[in-house]
This record gives C-alpha cells, sequence and structure tokens, in this order.
C-alpha cells in the first residue's frame, strides 16, 4: 500500500492511501489523485506497483516531474527526463514535486508494505514444473491436460487464450471457483521497462460464460512470492497460513494457488485460482497439474501477445504509409488529385519522354541534369509514378538542406542513444522508401563522407544506421538531380569519381526553357488557369504583345521562374482582365526594344524579309561566338549555305 500526502498546492493536506495496481496522478477528473493546480497537466504522472516497489512515471507532463530524495548532505533532487526513461522507483519518505518553481505541488511519499509471512504448503520452481516425472503421478488427468491444452494452443487472439486458460483450470482443479490471470503491462512494442506493473486482465467463475465481468483484487503475498521466487505457490486455509492479510480477508479466500506464466527468464504473469466456497484447500497434487498446464499456457499467451503487436505494428505502418503516400500525393501534384502532367510538346521534350519511357521499369540509377526550376523533381516524380514501383512510396530528399550529420541521421537513420539528442529510435528515408524510390536532390551537395555510404548502398543495397552495430538489406531504386557539370564537379575533386559512374548509368537532361520556346504558350496558359480558379479570379488571358514578350525572354529561372511570374500576374489583373505588357515584371519588359529593334522600317516584302533575315544571321554569329558551324546548325542550314547568305548581305 502506497500513501501520498499533498504538502503544498491548493489541496494541502489531503490524504490518498491505495493499493491499486495504477495510480494516476493529474488535474483531470478521472484521476485517482485530482490535484486543481495550474502547474499540473491534465494526466501529469503515475504511480505502477512493480510485483515488490512502486514507480513514478512522468506522462509527458507541461512542467515536468522530480523527486526530492533524503540524502546526508540534504535532499537530493531527481528530475524525471530522457536520462532515465521518465521513471524512478519510490521509497518512503521520498517528496513528489509536480512542476517547478515557487508554485510546485509537493506531495509526500510513504510505502507500507504487505506482510510477507506466508506458510505454504508446496513450493514448485519454473525448473521442477517443467520436468517430466510428474506425468506419472497424474496419469487419471493426462487425458484432461491433453484436451485443455490443444484448446489453449488452438486459440489466436489473446482474450481467447485467456478464457481458454481459466476454462482449463476450472476442468483441472474440481475446487477452483475463481480464476485470475495478471499480465505483465507492456508497452505498445513490447518493451519491459521500471514502470511496467503487473495487471489483472480477467476474471472468471466457475459455470460463467464469455470473459466474465472483470478482474478482482489479487491475493498480493503470494502474487508477490510467485513473481520473486519465480514458483508456483500453494497457500491452504489461506486465511491463517497466509497472515490475515487485508487483500485476502477482503476477499474471503479459503485457499489460493499461484502459478507463473513465464517466457525465458521473464515473469509474464500470474495465474492465480481461488477456493471462496468451502473449507476444501487445494493440494500439492493441484499444484502440479496446473503447473505442467502452465508451461504451455505461457507459450500460448506470450504467441498471442506477440502476434497482437505485429497486428497493431502492421496497422500503423499501413496508416503510416497511407499518410505519407498522401501527403507526397497532394504535394506532387498541388493538392489537385491525380498525376501531375508533364506539359511540353516541343522536340527537346518529346525526346526526354522517350528516354523516361525506356528507363522506368529497369532497375537502374537514373541521374536527371538540368538548370535551377526546370522540373527534375517533376521528372524523378513521373519515373516513379510510371513504374511498377507505384504503389511504393516516393521519398523526396534536398541534399543542400541539411548538415551533415543530419543528412546522415534523415538518410540512414539513428539508433536510440546514438548521439546527443537521440532520444528514440529513428528510420532513415533509405528504410521508409523501401522497395520504392528515393529521390535525391542537390546530390553534388552532398558531402564526401556521405558520399561512400550513399556509394555502398547502391553497391550492396545495404544501410546501417547510425549506431547500428548490422546492416539492413534494402530495396530502393536511387533518382538523383543535379544543377552542376558533375563531370567538373569530379575533377575539382568535390564529387567520387566511383559514386560519379554508378549514378550516371541512364542521365536525363531536362532542357531549359529557351531550348523549347513553343512550350512557353501552354505552360503560360497552364499556369494562368491553376492561380485562377485557386484565387476564384477568373482571367481572359495573355494578349499577343505579352505573349511575344513571355516567347522572347530567356527564362534563367526556367519553368519556375515563369510559374512565379504567372502567379504575380494573376494577382495584378483585374477580374475578367487580359495580361497586357505593362503588367509584366520589368526584366521581360525589357525585351520590348528588343522586339522594336527587329520590327522592319516600312517597305516592300522582300525589303522587310530582307531586314529581318540579315538581324536573325547577326544575332545567330553573336549567340554562337562567331562560329559560323554552330550558327548554321542553329539556323537549320549548312555552312555553305550560311556563306552564302552573308555575302548577299555584305557581312
Amino acid at each position: 500500500m502506497i500513501r501520498l500526502e499533498v504538502k503544498s498546492g491548493t489541496s494541502s493536506g489531503k490524504l490518498l492511501d491505495s493499493s491499486a495496481d495504477v495510480l494516476r496522478i493529474g488535474r483531470a477528473e478521472d484521476n485517482d489523485l485530482v490535484l486543481s493546480d495550474g502547474l499540473v497537466s491534465g494526466q501529469h504522472a503515475k504511480i505502477v506497483y512493480a510485483a515488490d516497489h512502486y514507480v513514478l512515471a512522468d506522462q509527458r507532463s507541461t512542467n515536468g516531474t522530480a523527486i526530492l530524495r533524503p540524502g546526508p548532505e540534504g535532499p537530493e533532487r531527481v528530475p524525471l527526463d530522457a536520462g532515465n526513461n521518465f521513471q524512478v522507483a519510490l521509497a518512503s519518505g521520498d517528496v513528489i514535486e509536480l512542476g517547478s518553481g515557487d508554485h510546485a505541488v509537493s506531495l509526500g511519499v510513504t510505502v507500507k508494505e504487505d506482510p510477507d509471512d506466508a506458510r505454504v504448503v508446496a513450493v514448485r520452481r519454473i525448473e521442477e514444473m517443467t520436468a517430466g516425472g510428474q506425468f506419472e503421478r497424474h496419469g487419471d488427468r493426462l487425458k484432461t491436460l491433453y484436451e485443455a491444452q490443444t484448446r489453449i494452443g488452438a486459440a489466436g487472439e489473446l482474450t481467447e487464450v485467456l478464457i481458454a486458460i481459466c476454462d482449463a483450470v476450472f476442468e483441472l482443479v474440481p475446487r477452483t471457483t475463481h480464476t485470475t490471470i495478471i499480465l505483465r503491462d507492456d508497452d505498445e512494442d513490447g518493451a519491459r521497462t521500471g514502470s511496467a506493473g503487473y495487471v489483472p486482465v480477467i476474471t472468471r467463475l466457475r459455470g460463467q460464460e464469455g470473459a466474465g465481468s472483470g478482474p478482482i483484487p489479487i491475493t498480493r503475498s503470494v502474487f508477490r512470492k510467485v513473481v520473486s521466487e519465480r514458483a508456483a505457490v500453494l497457500a491452504a486455509d489461506a486465511t491463517s497460513e497466509v497472515g490475515q492479510t487485508e487483500s485476502l480477508i477482503g476477499a474471503r479466500i479459503r485457499s489460493t494457488l499461484g502459478v507463473p506464466l513465464w517466457k525465458g527468464e521473464e515473469i509474464l504473469g500470474v495465474l492465480q485460482m481461488d477456493n471462496r466456497e468451502s473449507a476444501g484447500v487445494f493440494t500439492s497434487g493441484d499444484l502440479e497439474i496446473v503447473g505442467l498446464m502452465a508451461h504451455n499456457a505461457s507459450l500460448a499467451v506470450a504467441n498471442a501477445r506477440l502476434v497482437k503487436r505485429l497486428r497493431a505494428a502492421e496497422e500503423r505502418l499501413k496508416k503510416e504509409n497511407a499518410f505519407l503516400k498522401g501527403r507526397e500525393e497532394t504535394r506532387r501534384t498541388g493538392g489537385r488529385g491525380g498525376q501531375q502532367e508533364i506539359i511540353g510538346h516541343a522536340g527537346p521534350m518529346r525526346h526526354l519522354l522517350q528516354q523516361l519511357d525506356k528507363v522506368v521499369d529497369t532497375r537502374v540509377t537514373v541521374l536527371i541534369e538540368g538548370e535551377t526550376g526546370t522540373g527534375k523533381e517533376l521528372i524523378a516524380a513521373a519515373v516513379h509514378y510510371r513504374s511498377r514501383r507505384r504503389d511504393k512510396l516516393f521519398v523526396g530528399q534536398n541534399c543542400a538542406a541539411m548538415p551533415e550529420n543530419l543528412l546522415e541521421s534523415e538518410l540512414f537513420g539513428h539508433k536510440k542513444g546514438a548521439f546527443t539528442g537521440a532520444h528514440e529510435e529513428k528510420k532513415g528515408l533509405f528504410e521508409i522508401a523501401d522497395g520504392g524510390t528515393l529521390f535525391l536532390d542537390e546530390v553534388t551537395e552532398m558531402p564526401l563522407s556521405l558520399q561512400s555510404k550513399l556509394l555502398r548502398v547502391l553497391q550492396e543495397g545495404e544501410i546501417r544506421p547510425i549506431g547500428a552495430t548490422q546492416e539492413r538489406r534494402i530495396n530502393v531504386r536511387i533518382v538523383a538531380a543535379t544543377n552542376r557539370n558533375l563531370e567538373k564537379e569530379v575533377s575539382e575533386g568535390r564529387f567520387r569519381e566511383d559514386l560519379y559512374y554508378r549514378l550516371k548509368v541512364f542521365p536525363l537532361r531536362v532542357p531549359p526553357l529557351r531550348e523549347r520556346r513553343e512550350d512557353i504558350p501552354l505552360l503560360a496558359t497552364h499556369f494562368l488557369q491553376r492561380f485562377t480558379t485557386e484565387m476564384g479570379k477568373p482571367a481572359a488571358g495573355f494578349s499577343q504583345q505579352a505573349m511575344e514578350l513571355f516567347q522572347s525572354y530567356d527564362w534563367p529561372g526556367n519553368v519556375r521562374e515563369l510559374q512565379n511570374e504567372v502567379q504575380r500576374l494573376v494577382i495584378q489583373i483585374d477580374p475578367g482582365g487580359f495580361v497586357t505588357p505593362e503588367l509584366l515584371s520589368p526584366r521581360l519588359r525589357q525585351i520590348e526594344g528588343v522586339i522594336e529593334r527587329v520590327r522592319p522600317t516600312k517597305g516592300t516584302l522582300k525589303e522587310m524579309m530582307d531586314q529581318l533575315e540579315r538581324w536573325l544571321l547577326i544575332e545567330s554569329l553573336r549567340e554562337h561566338q562567331n562560329n559560323k558551324t554552330a550558327a548554321a546548325k542553329a539556323l537549320g542550314i549548312t555552312r555553305e549555305g550560311l556563306h552564302k547568305k552573308l555575302r548577299s548581305f555584305g557581312l
């Protein structure tokens, strides 16, 4: 039993005595100890009885929890934090501090030990219960035992297993009137921590159908001996033999039998049998036959709990997978649903899409090259969503967006405690994208130390999280992108040559917008429709002069710059109006002067055509640094044809 005395706070002087296995403290009304102070969270902390001691666990409260423990040099303050997994064992004399500072709430702790002077009739340790010599002494009950174990083994769900165990007890031990199963309260991942107490999960009465009405108080003195000594304990005529403990008297138990459920060195729980209706007591034979059954029952309980955790983990993974895919789909398509369309009919784009279709259903690494804003991530997404991996995750990471230590953890994951601040295990993007595609944008920004780890992933298909001792196999397709010249990066020592050859198995070059000017009207119209819909502001379209300026501009920021320009224009135009030249950005309007310079002076058609042709020849030579071969190729004529035209214009 534990006593809590509120020493400071609005409820100062309040006392609480409890023998419950779990005692909850907080501001919410459903707590066992309700404290209305402002520093106390709704579910602030809990006290759990863990077989032979009490443990205080912080429930991730806002203002924290600490223990003030008496010491030779004065009280020692022990905060509940990540260092002790937010939990500390309690002892008499401790003071619990909820919150901190002058307004913290203090609770005095007094632990009253239950008497442990049980005089037992028989004890069988786990090693003795698993020995085979007892079968000869229980030949008359072997058939019943075999049938009971068969039913227990056939049960799947944990509740079904527990009911089958209770029913088996009633068949094997006729004097049993009540059967209670107490299990260790694991967390959702099965981890056993200091705050994992034992909780009664089911009580069955003889002749009762179903799972029972609920648990009853357990016999603490017998229960504690079962757990601490790892043995089955029989207390005959319990009201006198076990020392008149409160739990026995309150339940009017005449005899009790406790048998451990175990897995290896761990006690999973306790099977408690009570006789409350007659003076007849359990015998050592009852203990032995239930001990034989407990071996199989323990295995069934462990398996059922494992299956339950695996199903819960699988369900969480499904939800996580669906969430990540939904978030990625929303981000990739701008929240409009469906696959985002790649817009472009120009020759360079048609060639790109032809190359894309050839590589999507292969396993080779794809390197996407192109200037900033050309749509490299859109092409990377197309590699994934047009392939057979489309049902798995497409995960992207910009390698220039994080410092080296964080990028390594983000990509490869880490184990709990691997470095300062690693309070819990984290999956890396390689593991999250297993079976799918990982897009590494700006891969040339990756530090050399990480480049070697990436090379190993490409070569071996294995990753090792930070702090781990073993590799994990993964099946991830890597798509990388860069706006730099990789050959130059290699020659200058900023990028590993062996990684360069691994990445550049199948390069795709995304053409800049100036090489696909015929796509500019398509893209501009697409973005105009998109932003007018989003803003609820209709527009009539682009004027001819505005579109001429769009097509004459070089767009150094490529599609991203075009998108931003159209978005700004939609904000500026009047509802239902046209996009006119005066609304364009100054950098686009500078092209107006160029167009005016190209505009021929009035004359015959031949004279005006000659003026235009002469200007185009001069501009082509200027763009290609007077390289006549390159200029002729760009104009679509032969070098001899170019020379002929230059001579005709006196150039």
